[in-house]
């Protein structure tokens, strides 16, 4: 074991996102395993450990427990550690993130970290549950209850007064009310604009049609962005990351090994792990703790970014993620849509992929 704490991404892969029913976890897995190994030049018996980042097979295929040791003997990986990590959304960058810790402390010079949902259901309400397992259980009605109360949706005579945007209902996630919710409070603190996030939108829809992985590969005007149908006032469904299924693999080696036989690949330079809390707690959110930790583990700051990937399960989300990583100041992140600053030929290009809006969001490949 090399032990000198750096570490390298030798290889990665994915399969395309979209609906594909007649696959399984099986077959989508090694798809993107094997793809993965092949580009870090690997054999299979070259990975010392594996990470499986999973989400909600249990709910949607009935598979439990074993998940990632199922899915990897499909690529001929058995015997060795495998780890399955459930962390919602974040289900496979937290398995990214122990595969780095383990690496960079010299207990192991290669591991593999694979990502993998199948959320498709011929009961789309099934797959629409599955993602509201992810709320406290105990909080969801007294949650449900604030968002009908918190920001407001413009009446349609446009004259000042104001109704809460409708929520609930079975025809989508409980997340999307959530995020439409955070982003009125927004639009009401900072006079962000249901155009901007529809910006946004059009910009991620642009880069996911250069992408031959994205479920959606078709660029959208803005008017077809606004006009399209409400999911949760002011998130339009061109604006929601949909249902799909896919996987997603990465090879990770310590600089010791990569040396050692001759494998390249970007070293990692930060990864950063927070949870977020209560907002009771008065502390400031993940994504902003866990940012600031990142750039002063890379010696970097925010303004030495040049492209960036932000979760972002409807487009709203990705501008408070400008703030939020300070690529701007708060507030001003619809400012940026309007400027094209992160767009293609931007100062700051973000999510190139399409982002989950465009790629497609199968959580456990997607995170």
């Amino acid at each position: 074991m090399s032990g000198d704490g750096g570490v390298r991404v030798a290889g990665v892969a994915m399969t395309p996102f979209g609906k594909f029913p007649e696959r399984g976890l099986k077959s989508l897995s090694a798809e993107a395993v094997d793809a993965a190994l092949k580009d870090a030049t690997l054999a299979p018996e070259d990975v010392q450990v594996a990470f499986a980042g999973n989400s909600v097979a249990g709910l949607i295929t009935g598979q439990e427990c074993i998940r990632g040791q199922v899915v990897l003997r499909e690529s001929a990986i058995g015997g060795i550690p495998v780890f399955n990590v459930e962390n919602a959304c974040a289900s496979s960058s937290s398995a990214f993130h122990l595969a780095y810790e383990l690496v960079a402390a010299g207990r192991y010079d290669t591991a593999l970290v694979a990502g993998f949902e199948k959320l498709t259901h011929p009961d789309k309400k099934v797959s629409l549950s599955a993602f509201s397992s992810a709320v406290d259980v105990e909080m969801a009605a007294a949650l449900q209850e604030m968002m009908q109360k918190v920001g407001t949706k413009p009446d349609a005579a446009g004259g000042g007064a104001a109704k809460p945007g409708k929520e609930g209902g079975g025809a989508k996630s409980m997340f999307m009310d959530i995020y439409a919710a955070a982003i009125r409070i927004h639009m009401s603190q900072y006079g962000t604009t249901q155009e901007q996030i529809a910006k946004v939108c059009v910009k991620s829809h642009a880069f996911g049609a250069m992408n031959p992985h994205a479920q959606y590969r078709e660029t959208l005007t803005l008017d077809e962005v606004l006009g399209a149908r409400e999911i949760a006032y002011p998130l339009t469904l061109p604006m929601c990351a949909p249902i799909g299924d896919g996987a997603a693999a990465a090879v990770l080696v310590s600089d010791g090994y990569a040396r050692a036989h001759g494998i390249g690949g970007p070293r990692v330079a930060a990864s950063v792990v927070r949870s977020g809390s209560l907002p009771s707690a008065g502390t400031p959110m993940a994504e902003v703790r866990a940012a600031d930790a990142a750039y002063e583990m890379a010696g970097i700051g925010p303004d030495d970014v040049d492209v960036a990937e932000v979760h972002d399960a409807t487009s709203a989300a990705e501008i408070l993620a400008y703030e939020d990583l300070g690529f701007c100041a708060h507030g001003e992140g619809g400012r940026l849509a309007d400027e094209g600053a992160t767009a293609l030929g931007g100062r700051l290009p973000v999510n190139t992929s399409g982002g989950l809006s465009s790629k497609g969001h199968p959580i456990g490949a997607s995170g």
